[in-house]
């Protein structure tokens, strides 16, 4: 298949991992993948600010935390309403009503589909009922319960006052953390055991918004279970807010199926990421994120390009042969 064929889009060049991790150290190579990452406006920007929002005005504190109340329903209305708008929103933009076209759009497949393969026969419907009936209340229960273990002693917690330096820096380590974390439970996700439960996700090989927190409930809980990292390491209150929106509103980014938002003609905004959309293509491939190169370093690392997919298509065939 010719690559006007099988992709609309692609990333420009071969996918690179961040620099950190190579050697020598470049280091304005590494302040240049943070700055892109962070700066002036991006993705992982935006959740901070929400998460600072969501603590100000939809949070309880750790006083009254300490005992069940309408708190924990207001989280969980916090969490449905930002998934819903973010999700739906950029559906609508992108694929209802198309008002980008098919500019910076991965795959050239029509989307969304319908079909027995999915709940209600309709991607959409499907994709939306396992993010909001199972996604969001698993996130917020996660949430909660660390909530409640903070103002009760049981999970450590930490302060700007305390220690600004560690304050800021646990922002920047959520993105590697997860990159560690998601990597192994999806490998995890993929093995025979379990794989019954992550084949709900899969049957999305194009995706679009609603795709990111399509999960089968039992992948859900290892899918949040991240947050579990606050019983361990001191955090405060809005870390845990930023850590779990990485995870639920990142996810409906990052499956957008578009690499960005233009505006004017020009990409404002990244969101889609093809190191990713290539996983919903072939599967066997990508399974962690750029922030940490677990795939280079475990021999699954596609980088887009027409040798990498080589790389995979001889890797797959000397599995079947051993």
């Amino acid at each position: 298949m010719s690559n006007r064929t099988e992709w609309n889009h692609r990333y420009d060049g071969p996918i690179t991992v961040n620099p950190l991790w190579t050697w020598p150290v470049r280091p304005m190579a590494v302040l240049r993948w943070y700055w892109d990452s962070w700066f002036f406006f991006s993705v992982s920007l935006a959740i901070v600010g929400l998460a600072w929002a969501a603590y100000a005005v939809t949070s309880p504190t750790l006083v009254s935390a300490a005992e069940p109340g309408t708190w924990m329903v207001i989280i969980l209305l916090r969490n449905w309403v930002l998934a819903g708008t973010l999700a739906g929103g950029l559906h609508l933009y992108f694929h209802r009503f198309r008002l980008q076209g098919d500019d910076l759009k991965f795959d050239p497949r029509p989307y969304p589909r319908r079909g027995r393969m999915f709940s209600f026969q309709s991607q959409v419907a499907d994709n939306a009922f396992w993010t909001l009936a199972s996604g969001v209340p698993i996130w917020s229960a996660f949430e909660i319960l660390i909530w409640w273990s903070m103002a009760n002693g049981y999970a450590p917690t930490t302060t700007w006052a305390a220690s600004p330096v560690w304050f800021v820096l646990v922002f920047f380590l959520i993105p590697i953390w997860e990159s560690f974390y998601f990597y192994w439970i999806h490998r995890l996700l993929h093995t025979n055991l379990f794989y019954r439960f992550h084949a709900l996700h899969h049957r999305n090989t194009d995706i679009g918004p609603w795709s990111g927190l399509s999960m089968h409930p039992v992948e859900h809980l290892f899918y949040f279970g991240t947050a579990l990292i606050h019983f361990v390491v001191p955090t405060h209150p809005v870390h845990l807010i930023a850590h779990l929106m990485f995870y639920g509103l990142y996810a409906i980014t990052t499956h957008t199926g578009f690499e960005g938002l233009k505006i004017f003609n020009r990409k404002r905004v990244h969101l889609g990421n093809f190191h990713h959309q290539i996983h919903h293509r072939y599967f066997e491939v990508n399974y962690g994120t750029l922030e940490v190169p677990w795939d280079k370093l475990f021999g699954s690392f596609h980088d887009g390009t027409d040798e990498g997919k080589k790389r995979m298509q001889q890797r797959l065939r000397d599995r079947k042969r051993t």
